[in-house]
């Protein structure tokens, strides 16, 4: 999956974060060979972390006509942090859904994580762990957003926004200066879920052998990078144009310069702990023709946070660049003008 395939073979079962600083790899073969060319009212920055490696992310102001329509004065939206998966990076976001939720007055930051996209790849054979990708995110958010934010995780994106929401009010990290900031909200976009791969894997072994093969084939073989089909039927609709299958695979294969995690300490860290912040609103969101993620694993995470799963038809994995990413937009976005007038109400009281 935009994260699937590193794990796919296993079967087992704040303001700042300081990390270990890790070398820089320099050189003209370390960032993407295809650029990302952004659209109109897009800009491209790149944030500092304590290691001092710099990450990627890419920010749309939000303008156009509020989402919330109430005669009554609502507080400002929250900001959107866009966090991707395997094999994407924050191009992924900015294709369509940064222009779509700025249109409607939300502030987006898509950020790439290490290794991936446009930002600085870390010393060693991966790109860090759920932790460090996590205390990366926490770090930027906390110096680069001013309000909370609405964090919304994508695949493996989205199991590392679910790491970072169980570290929400950690007094550990927090005595320690590495407290994750408040958010406003999550989404978990086609996540993977908080138990992992392995219940997906062995699915998918015993009910699809033939789905679990292509899986493998695409994913922890790479061959996705090299066969339109199979990149297609990963990832995407049926009905989705071969031409735009063909230039997001070039982009795909560009995005991910190393492995977004080690698979025996990503194991050893699942499941993700419980969040101690109940009140927290969580949204979950699926695809229906999903070929990575399916209905157990979606209903998985719906039934860990306590929320009902919504499941969106017509529509694959990579939601948010499918030929209906539209679709996937306009639920996130109700769920949003709900949370606020929430929020709204609350401070009211």
């Amino acid at each position: 999956m935009a994260a699937l395939g590193t794990i796919i073979l296993t079967s087992n079962p704040h303001r700042r974060m300081t990390v270990n600083p890790r070398a820089v790899l320099t050189g003209s073969n370390d960032k993407m060979r295809i650029p990302y060319e952004l659209k109109q009212g897009q800009s491209r920055h790149f944030h500092k972390l304590p290691s001092g490696l710099k990450m990627e992310f890419i920010f749309q102001k939000g303008h156009g006509e509020k989402f919330d329509k109430s005669p009554a004065q609502p507080p400002p939206p929250p900001p959107l942090v866009f966090v991707h998966g395997s094999f994407h990076a924050a191009w992924c976001w900015a294709e369509n859904w940064l222009p779509y939720f700025s249109q409607h007055g939300f502030d987006c930051y898509a950020i790439s994580l290490l290794g991936q996209g446009e930002s600085d790849s870390p010393a060693g054979p991966v790109a860090g762990s759920l932790q460090t990708h996590a205390a990366d995110v926490a770090d930027f958010i906390g110096k680069e957003i001013r309000l909370p934010p609405v964090l919304l995780g994508h695949s493996f994106g989205g199991l590392i926004v679910q790491y970072y929401l169980s570290n929400i009010g950690n007094e550990k990290l927090q005595e320690m200066e590495r407290a994750h900031p408040f958010l406003a909200g999550g989404v978990l976009v086609c996540s993977v879920p908080p138990s992992g791969n392995s219940g997906l894997v062995w699915r998918y072994l015993f009910s699809k052998p033939i789905a679990a093969f292509k899986v493998t084939l695409s994913l922890a073989a790479k061959a996705f990078q090299t066969s339109l089909p199979l990149c297609k039927e990963t990832f995407f609709s049926a009905s989705m144009e071969d031409e735009l299958v063909l230039r997001y695979q070039k982009l795909m294969t560009e995005s991910s310069r190393m492995p977004l995690f080690d698979l025996r300490k990503l194991n050893s860290s699942l499941p993700v702990p419980r969040m101690k912040d109940s009140f927290l609103g969580i949204f979950v969101l699926g695809a229906k023709d999903d070929f990575i993620v399916d209905a157990e694993g979606l209903n998985e995470t719906g039934t860990f946070y306590g929320v009902s799963p919504v499941c969106v038809e017509g529509v694959a994995h990579d939601i948010m660049l499918d030929c209906s990413w539209e679709k996937g937009a306009q639920v996130i976005l109700s769920w949003l003008s709900c949370l606020n007038r929430d929020q709204t109400l609350g401070r009211s009281r």
